[in-house]
């Protein structure tokens, strides 16, 4: 019966060790987007994905680049490739904040055509008239860049593990008389606020069944009030990056978000 016991002991503590295990411990993932992203910005000295490879191990490919926005997505993703082909895990892609300072216009994510097709409902088949849509692929318009990156990463990734992330909060940042940003609660130079440029970022997650981590709201980081300055590089004039403490935060959002989410 000690041996019974003992056996059984021993698989219970297998078993809630295996338990334990992050789904993502180990895994290698590539990460794109702009200055947030960027190792090269001083905002902070070790970067959300830092954080995540000193908790799980995570070996991170970082391709973000400070002011880029939804259209270099395709040249990170080629250099991506270039530099390590399929062996990557998973893709995050974090980027948008520098699309809303821009002021590229949202936009729509389709155009609609009127067109034949076959179709048979309770009746033979036959030549039907339909409203047929074809995703916007254009880099004029915000929706129309995110159409065409992720078409461009899903082909070139069809068996990888692709997440999105929502821009967090953005309050002011003055670097200098030509790079002077306004808070997220001024709309920009096409009449947007942010909040549009997040909501899209959503609604690509359903549009390209890519799941989407929400930092907008989960993060908990809200520049534009004093008492959250705390977390961003500068209190005075920079609210737009996330400090040592503000990264910090991301990357607990977003290892537990991972949780959820698996590594095909």
């Amino acid at each position: 019966m000690k041996k019974i016991a003992t056996i059984i002991s021993i698989l219970c503590c297998v078993i809630m060790a295996n338990a334990q295990i992050h789904p993502w411990q180990g895994k290698r993932v590539a990460y794109l987007g702009d200055s947030i992203t960027d190792p090269r910005n001083s905002g902070s000295k070790i970067k959300y994905w830092g954080f995540l490879n000193d908790w799980l191990q995570i070996e991170p490919y970082v391709y973000g680049v400070s002011g880029r926005q939804w259209n270099d997505i395709p040249r990170q993703a080629d250099k991506l490739h270039t530099e390590h082909g399929d062996s990557v895990d998973a893709i995050i892609i974090f980027i948008g904040t520098n699309d809303f300072n821009a002021g590229i216009p949202i936009g729509e994510w389709f155009v609609e055509k009127k067109e034949q097709v076959m179709a048979g409902i309770h009746e033979p088949k036959h030549m039907v008239d339909r409203i047929h849509r074809y995703p916007v692929m254009s880099d004029s318009t915000y929706r129309g860049r995110i159409n065409k990156a992720l078409d461009y990463v899903k082909r070139l990734y069809p068996t990888k593990q692709i997440v999105l992330m929502t821009p967090i909060h953005r309050a002011e940042f003055y670097r200098s008389d030509t790079n002077w940003q306004p808070r997220e609660d001024y709309t920009n130079i096409c009449g947007e606020y942010v909040d549009a440029y997040v909501q899209s970022v959503k609604e690509a997650g359903n549009l390209w069944a890519v799941p989407v981590i929400d930092l907008n709201a989960l993060s908990g980081l809200y520049p534009l009030m004093d008492e959250h300055a705390q977390f961003f590089k500068s209190a005075t004039d920079d609210r737009l990056h996330p400090n040592d403490e503000g990264h910090r935060r991301m990357a607990l959002t977003i290892m537990y978000q991972l949780l959820t989410l698996p590594v095909f």
